[in-house]
């Protein structure tokens, strides 16, 4: 077997295919409807709009409602709120049958059940509010 002695030196040829590079121009009035276009589709990458558009493939277009996400980040936090009381709720009533006679735990249980029953009425309140919000504004 024999050696090709061509230049050691010479730069080696990538064999994958990097793709094609090309370019256009357009006028002022086709560059701000191109804007235009890549505001509504909140694209980030210009690449793909323009594939996506000469190849006739459909351009989804997902639009965050600011008001929305706050309201789930904060229903979310209150949420958790909500496991932290209930994780209170139970070293409560441990610390308190063991450290109190039965008749001042049992004063103590009714007053933290009264307020337990408010928190109640207030998640029963949040869970309608929060149905007559997606029914009202989310669009489904």
């Amino acid at each position: 077997m024999e050696k090709d002695k061509g230049n050691m030196n010479a730069r080696k040829r990538k064999t994958i295919d990097g793709g094609c590079k090309l370019s256009f121009r357009l006028n002022a009035e086709e560059k701000e409807r191109f804007d235009k276009m890549m505001a509504e589709t909140e694209a980030r990458d210009r690449t793909l709009l323009i594939k996506k558009s000469l190849f006739g493939e459909t351009l989804r277009v997902v639009k965050t409602d600011k008001v929305t996400l706050d309201y789930y980040v904060r229903l979310t936090d209150l949420y958790k709120q909500f496991q932290a009381v209930g994780n209170n709720y139970n070293q409560t009533v441990k610390a308190v049958k063991k450290n109190f006679d039965e008749k001042r735990a049992r004063a103590l249980l009714y007053r933290l059940e009264k307020c337990s029953l408010e928190l109640m009425l207030v998640c029963k309140k949040i869970v309608a509010l929060t149905q007559e919000y997606e029914r009202k504004w989310l669009q489904r």
